[in-house]
């Protein structure tokens, strides 16, 4: 059992529960958003998303995350997830965040999106 991200109560009034794939699609989303130095048990954790959020919006801002996102995923979830694609789009106020991966437990494909308004 793991716990679903973010914390909430399902209608039992339990702690709301999540399966493999949410749970893996939970850490994913936590890497993406979390800052370097926001965990105090691991300093380095995170991929810098949010560090570039006042950096003009771009084509080049939007290749700078994709890298240092493919770095993160690679560091952090190798053992859980094999990436398949990743691509990061910037449009408007707004950087897009699709990713295919692998399961490597179950070997199931499974694709996130994640959207942030900067």
């Amino acid at each position: 059992m793991h716990l679903d991200f973010p914390f909430h109560v399902d209608g039992r009034g339990r702690s709301a529960a999540t399966d493999h794939a949410g749970h893996v699609r939970d850490m994913i989303e936590q890497l993406v958003f979390t800052q370097a130095g926001e965990r105090v048990n691991r300093p380095d954790f995170g991929s810098g998303l949010l560090q570039l959020v006042f950096a003009g919006n771009s084509p080049e801002l939007a290749a700078t995350v994709q890298f240092t996102l493919q770095a993160a995923l690679q560091r952090w979830l190798q053992d859980v997830i094999e990436v398949r694609a990743l691509q990061v789009s910037a449009q408007d106020a707004a950087l897009t965040v699709e990713l295919t991966y692998l399961l490597l437990r179950t070997r199931e494909e499974q694709s996130a999106r994640f959207t942030r308004a900067i």
